[in-house]
């Protein structure tokens, strides 16, 4: 519930419509969701590169990233995830109304959260990239040490371990990256932007 009062919406002159016009193509937020070590920043990092290549403006925002500066104020609980997730969700709108491709890597694992941000988003605009990876992968990996910890007991409610994580049930965009190489996953999702006419 917002907190503010007497504000008033200033509409601008140039629309979405006009920015995505001048960009020679749609907005979207691609949305990476999946475990912590499954690959959704590495992913996201290559595809924002290939797609900068194909001359598409973009802006990446990453978990860890975000959290150096707007959310630095939140931890982990689920309140906080939520919070966390609810805050991009927002950012991504005014990203998608700049007219960019967004994509955000969060292992955001609440189905009702992503849904949320999915529902402030015009229709279409929201992808949701599953990166799919087994725990055991995940944790073979553990590129930050975090699944260390969390078996040792030095981190509580880690995701996969002793939090849960909720596989979104009806992704725009499935890759498996304990089956697929980063290669084959980008060229999946630059696919289906162009099947999709996001491109």
């Amino acid at each position: 519930m917002s907190k503010s009062t007497n504000i008033v919406w200033h509409d601008s002159k140039v629309m979405k419509e006009d920015r995505q016009k001048l960009n020679k193509h749609k907005s979207a937020v691609l949305w990476f969701t999946g475990l912590s070590g499954s690959g959704k920043s590495t992913i996201s990092v290559e595809l924002e590169k290939k797609l900068h290549e194909l001359g598409v403006h973009t802006y990446r925002l990453d978990g860890d990233n975000v959290r150096h500066g707007l959310n630095n104020n939140l931890g982990f609980s689920p309140e906080d995830r939520t919070e966390n997730i609810r805050r991009i969700g927002e950012v991504s709108k005014l990203m998608a109304d700049a007219g960019l491709v967004t994509l955000t890597a969060f292992i955001s694992p609440y189905r009702e959260d992503r849904d949320n941000v999915r529902a402030i988003l015009d229709e279409d605009e929201f992808v949701e990239v599953y990166v799919k990876c087994s725990v055991e992968a995940c944790e073979e990996r553990d590129p930050k040490g975090l699944y260390k910890k969390a078996r040792a007991g030095e981190i509580k409610g880690f995701t996969g371990i002793d939090a849960p994580y909720e596989e979104p049930i009806n992704p725009e965009v499935t890759v498996e990256t304990d089956k697929q190489t980063l290669e084959e996953s980008v060229d999946t999702i630059v696919t289906y932007l162009k099947e999709k006419g996001y491109l």
